[in-house]
């Protein structure tokens, strides 16, 4: 945990001093009417959610510190509730056991700060469904030991009552934990820490990867977590650690470093390269695990500043994986020297290599792309692109890469027919005869298949 800069401590001190001043404070500590709490909330929380996401956005490290001081008593538990639901959410899930992976103490330590709140009887009102999932996760022993902490037995009471039978199953909690995260999913609130050693860094491990590829894919500035984050990279302790080499993979591909910094994480690499038996492997597991992702992608850019930490004087398989995404990247996927350089390196592998799952996936990322983003009226471009894609393919000849450039012109296809309508039309015509003349040729689909594509579909009569 890094402490809180004292300008944002300020600031808050700030709001709590404005708070207790308040007429509203005043009228609400005489009437103790939830309708005057509610007022004080709406009139205060915006300025403390501001705060907040100031600091998620500049300085996440010092997040925890943040709503450690949100649990003073002088800010009345405002904010507290929408901290409770960040605890549970950030807490790392064993997919398997829908459970925790650690005690999510910080979670511990809301909860209590909320039943000891002398606002608890109006806040307890709105974090049931939080609580619920928070215990849902938790083991029961760690659980019965929290609520048994409490000496209050109204407490004890309100708390025993959040945990559910329904949530008994995997299934059960699975099903309840995406629910529940589409409430926060467009609040900032990732948060983790570096560890020191290797029995820390087995915690946190995931915490941290998750914390780095949200950063990543919403384009958070990141220059007050990079010290820390070079120097858990480079510190030697991880060395031969397979969670070491993801984060060091993380941090190679997609943040910007300094020539001194770069020329540092390339001894790094070479190192790693050298030294650990398994390392391609590990690294080519982690980036076909990087393709795959569907909340990060693998672009050039990535390629290429990774490609800048790989010496080329150690000839092994990351140099030659990396010199063929230069050519790649450099020339295009278009250029005959690139597909060319393809097939020389895709030959030199088992076809269903992982390092050739890399490359495939390399280019249906590129073919993706250019579809998902190609607007109606660019229709011909498919054509000329559906050239490309046939070399692909007849280099590959992998029916995985076939069945996802498939899903993808066909998406594309369907976006054609809702905006060519007129079956008589010109564009509507190119289009189908398009199909017809190069999907069953390359076994994307069959004759009837694409009759049916194109069929004309007979509206029901309305019963009478």
């Amino acid at each position: 945990m890094v402490p809180l800069d004292k300008a944002y401590e300020e600031h808050l001190e700030a709001i709590k001093e404005h708070l207790q001043q308040s007429e509203l404070l005043a009228q609400y500590l005489d009437t103790e009417e939830e309708e005057d709490y509610l007022a004080l909330k709406e009139l205060y929380e915006p300025h403390i959610a501001q705060l907040y996401e100031q600091v998620a956005t500049e300085n996440p490290l010092q997040l925890i510190d943040l709503e450690r001081k949100l649990m003073d008593p002088g800010l009345e538990g405002l904010f507290l509730q929408r901290i409770l639901g960040f605890a549970v959410l950030r807490g790392v899930v064993d997919e398997q056991t829908m459970k925790y992976v650690f005690p999510q103490e910080h979670f511990k330590e809301v909860l209590t700060a909320i039943c000891h709140s002398s606002n608890f009887e109006i806040l307890k009102k709105r974090i049931g469904q939080t609580i619920q999932m928070g215990f849902a996760l938790s083991s029961d022993i760690w659980v019965t030991n929290l609520i048994n902490s409490f000496e209050v037995r109204r407490i004890r009471n309100y708390l025993n009552a959040q945990r559910l039978e329904r949530y008994r199953t995997p299934e059960a909690r699975r099903e309840a934990l995406a629910r529940y995260r589409k409430q926060f999913e467009n609040q900032n609130f990732y948060t983790t820490q570096f560890p020191e050693s290797l029995n820390e860094l087995s915690v946190w491990a995931e915490s941290i990867r998750q914390f780095l590829i949200y950063r990543i894919t919403q384009g958070l500035p990141n220059d007050s977590i990079k010290p820390y984050l070079h120097q858990f990279v480079m510190n030697e302790t991880f060395l031969g650690s397979r969670d070491h080499l993801y984060i060091a993979m993380l941090y190679a591909m997609y943040f910007d470093r300094s020539e001194e910094e770069n020329e540092a994480l390339k001894k790094l690499f070479t190192r790693m390269r050298k030294g650990l038996e398994y390392f391609e492997e590990w690294f080519f597991d982690i980036l076909l695990e990087l393709h795959n992702r569907p909340d990060i992608e693998v672009d050039a850019e990535a390629d290429l500043r990774m490609s800048k930490v790989i010496d080329r004087k150690l000839k092994d398989e990351v140099a030659a994986y990396y010199d063929l995404m230069e050519t790649l990247h450099g020339k295009g996927f278009q250029h005959e020297e690139a597909l060319e350089a393809v097939k020389a390196f895709y030959d030199a592998h088992p076809g269903l290599s992982t390092i050739n799952e890399c490359v495939r996936r390399t280019l249906f990322q590129y073919f993706s792309h250019i579809l998902r983003n190609l607007d109606e009226s660019e229709y011909p471009e498919m054509f000329r692109l559906f050239g490309h894609m046939r070399a692909y393919m007849d280099v590959f000849l992998n029916e995985k890469f076939k069945s996802d450039l498939k899903h993808e012109l066909l998406a594309y296809i369907r976006r054609l027919q809702k905006t060519y309508t007129d079956k008589r039309g010109k564009d509507y015509q190119d289009i189908k005869k398009f199909v017809a003349g190069n999907f069953p040729e390359a076994g994307l689909l069959t004759d009837k298949q694409v009759v049916e594509l194109f069929k004309t579909r007979r509206k029901k009569k309305a019963s009478a």
